[in-house]
């Protein structure tokens, strides 16, 4: 019986200790092993794409508000010049009335100094006739107009009191009618040229609104086309997942029967050993590793703070609209919605320099701010000044280079170069230093 049963446990050891020498375990979890590695190797690739396109997404996201802030500028622009540019045209229609008014005045008076001439002349022929003064004739005949006989004529200290009464009256009305037309003349004019400027500030606005409008509709584009590539990343990567996890399970599985087979041929031996001794079966669990990945979250490096008058304002580059009268109050200050005047008085306010009354700062009263220096020693810091809509209708800081920055009504806040093209035309040579 003993025999028998030696014989027995020697065959079952012989036959688990064939299993146990083919490589068909070790195979089959080194092949796992492998495509486990390959898919982590996958994972970390599509991770890294996924990391990629969400700081695009934020990249974008960012540019998007930006723009859109800048459209609400560029809409509030809009509005006040639209407003400023209704007013202007009332007040062109109230002055155009002013100067047809004068017209018709103007008109009156020659009428009326025709009618005097006409009086005077019969005064000097009867002079003539009955031999009166000499001088006053030839005051009359040597002159080549009326006005200019009016003018020669008050010289003469020989003429009558009557006449001279006359001449004087006419004389004061001949001027104060010139000076009442040359000012609402100029005044027509400068409401004029003031109107064109903000016409075509209105259209460079909607301009600029209808390619920002444009940009931002191609930025939403790409967000939008980055959110379907980031979802179809992530799907990706959770597909991955799945099969690294159950990979995983089947090689905790292979080892378990690998472990279960070892133990049960350690048995057979003990068997084979000492027939009647019985042995106690076991199993073991093996752990799969767990693999952990940290990310670093991005830092960003803090802005640059401007040192002088001369950066100071670049940080409305882009970020500013160009309002007629605007800059005046710190709402607009808040919104980047300057002129030219009011940006300089800014900027130098934010280098410790005050450049007068916020509320009154003009063009003019910056001309008077420094004291005048020749363009050849013109350096950064100074102000330049520019005919535009009127003499000095525009200011800018000069940076250097033959560059300034300003707010201008095609750009709002920008670095302008009045070496070539349009600056350089409407430069006038005015240059304050502060």
């Amino acid at each position: 019986m003993k025999k028998k049963m030696l014989l027995l446990n020697t065959t079952v050891l012989l036959g688990l200790g064939g299993v146990l020498s083919t490589p068909a375990y070790a195979s089959t979890i080194q092949d796992m092993e492998s495509q486990k590695s390959q898919i982590q190797n996958q994972r970390q690739d599509v991770q890294s794409n996924i990391k990629a396109a969400s700081d695009e997404l934020t990249r974008l996201q960012a540019e998007q508000d930006q723009m859109k802030a800048q459209l609400e500028r560029l809409t509030i622009a809009e509005e006040e010049n639209n407003k400023k540019a209704q007013k202007t045209e009332a007040d062109i229609k109230e002055t155009s009335k002013q100067v047809a008014q004068l017209e018709k005045e103007i008109k009156l008076l020659q009428e009326k100094l025709e009618k005097r001439n006409d009086v005077l002349k019969d005064r000097a022929r009867s002079m003539q006739e009955s031999g009166g003064n000499v001088e006053y004739l030839q005051v009359l005949l040597g002159s080549s107009s009326f006005g200019d006989f009016v003018d020669r004529a008050l010289a003469v200290s020989t003429i009558v009191d009557a006449d001279r009464g006359i001449l004087t009256e006419t004389k004061n009305m001949q001027d104060e009618l010139k000076t009442k037309q040359a000012d609402v003349k100029s005044k027509l004019a400068n409401l004029e040229d003031m109107k064109a400027e903000l016409d075509e500030m209105t259209v460079q606005l909607a301009a600029q609104k209808k390619q920002k409008d444009a940009l931002a509709k191609e930025l939403k584009d790409k967000e939008a086309k980055n959110e379907e590539l980031k979802a179809s990343l992530q799907s990706k990567d959770s597909s991955l997942a799945n099969e690294q996890s159950t990979l995983e399970q089947n090689i905790k599985d292979q080892k378990a029967a690998e472990e279960a087979a070892r133990k049960a041929a350690e048995q057979a031996q003990k068997a084979a050993a000492a027939p009647a001794e019985k042995a106690d079966s076991s199993s073991a669990k093996a752990e799969a590793p767990k693999a952990s990945s940290n990310d670093v979250a991005p830092t960003s490096a803090p802005a640059p703070k401007a040192s002088n008058v001369v950066t100071v304002g670049n940080r409305w580059i882009g970020n500013s609209a160009y309002v007629f009268g605007g800059g005046r109050s710190q709402s607009d200050i808040n919104h980047g919605l300057f002129d030219c005047s009011s940006f300089v008085h800014w900027a130098y306010s934010q280098v410790g320099v005050n450049l007068g009354p916020l509320g009154s700062v003009s063009t003019e009263t910056l001309k008077h701010a420094g004291t005048q220096v020749s363009s050849s020693q013109m350096q950064p810091g100074d102000l330049v000044f520019f005919d535009t809509y009127k003499k000095d209708g525009h200011v800018g800081i000069y940076v250097g280079g033959g560059k300034f920055i300003g707010a201008q009504s095609s750009t709002g806040v920008a670095i302008a170069n009045m070496s070539s093209g349009y600056w350089k035309q409407k430069f006038n040579g005015r240059v304050v230093r502060i």
